[in-house]
């Protein structure tokens, strides 16, 4: 079987040789490729946009399947704003960002916030994905499943996925389901909602709970994401990364007190207090554009956002490693904040 190299298939081109590649083009295929691996006892490694991977140099002793089914379903027509709204049935590996220009060109709202977001459908829920005041989670209305356990098709309800900020029950038990097909409930409108983010709000030349057009929101979310290097472009290094590399840390109310004052402080419905990592990261000295010592100039921060970790060309993933520890280790120093990846980890410890 001819060795492919998994940095072809991820954001951040990085990942060592695979010998064991399966693209699976149905739901039939992706189960039976997984559960012959399964029954074998061999690890499986499941890729789709490979935006949220970062993959160990070594090859991977296992079976590598890319999810790559398709397929759009509604209850209703596009354009069709006589009912309240639309169900829409969404296979595992359709890409994110067409299915959202999908939704705003069908005249359905809900997910236009998360435009230019990369990765497929089926790896929204992993993570409940969000940007700029919306979650995946306030519109799945099921989550479509094999479970690799049980050996069945298992849909849950979205109150049943055990979604919080940047997790899910199918991230805490990653070896278990494997995610078919996302059923969500969208409205039907020509306004997207309530703009909840500031930033974008000022984009739009509203204030923060006004409404805007859903396609002005996805096109002023576009310009945003370009403009910190959020948007796939085989041209700038900036891009070459696996998105925001660390979460914005949830603190008690103790340790928010810490915080020098003017530090970004947001409370939320847990009790805890959210921060943001960015501003952690600029304030203990890591600008955007750091490069650390010994990697060679070949991984830094992007120079455009200080969240993205990014390959400069020719990297390795021990690279990123070393540039990783370097700030999250800073961070700690300098606030006592732990800052932890949000992308998966395969074959390395950060």
């Amino acid at each position: 079987m001819a060795e492919v190299r998994l940095a072809e298939l991820t954001t951040l081109r990085l990942g060592g040789p695979a010998t064991d590649l399966i693209e699976a083009h149905t739901e039939g295929e992706l189960i039976a490729a997984v559960t012959d691996a399964d029954e074998r006892g061999v690890p499986v490694l499941l890729v789709a946009g490979g935006s949220n991977l970062v993959i160990s140099d070594e090859p991977f002793a296992g079976r590598v399947v890319r999810i790559t089914s398709h397929g759009i379903s509604a209850d209703v027509e596009p354009g069709d704003t006589s009912c309240g709204g639309a169900v829409v049935k969404v296979a595992a590996g359709e890409t994110w960002d067409d299915f959202v220009a999908h939704t705003t060109a069908s005249g359905w709202t809900g997910v236009e916030a998360l435009s230019g977001i990369p990765g497929s459908v089926g790896a929204t829920p992993v993570q409940n994905v969000g940007a700029y005041g919306q979650e995946v989670a306030q519109t799945i209305a099921q989550v479509r499943t094999w479970d690799r356990v049980e050996k069945r098709q298992r849909t849950f309800a979205a109150a049943d996925c055990g979604f919080s900020y940047r997790h899910s029950r199918f991230k805490a038990e990653p070896d278990r389901f494997l995610i078919l097909e996302v059923i969500f409930q969208l409205p039907t409108a020509s306004l997207a909602g309530p703009v909840a983010y500031a930033e974008l709000a000022r984009a739009l030349g509203v204030e923060v709970g006004q409404r805007a057009p859903a396609t002005d929101v996805r096109e002023a979310v576009l310009a945003l994401r370009a403009g910190k290097g959020m948007v796939l472009d085989a041209e700038d290094h900036d891009t070459w990364s696996a998105g925001s590399f660390f979460t914005n840390p949830l603190l008690t109310p103790e340790q928010a007190a810490t915080l020098p004052e003017g530090a970004p402080r947001f409370a939320q419905p847990d009790g805890t207090v959210k921060t943001s990592a960015a501003w952690l990261i600029e304030q203990a000295g890591f600008s955007k554009g750091y490069v650390p010592e010994g990697v060679g100039g070949r991984v830094g921060l992007s120079t455009k956002h200080t969240l993205a970790l990014t390959n400069r060309g020719g990297a390795s993933a021990a690279d990123l490693l070393v540039l990783a520890r370097t700030v999250r280790d800073g961070v700690e120093a300098a606030f006592n904040v732990r800052l932890v990846n949000e992308p998966v980890l395969v074959g390395l410890t950060l």
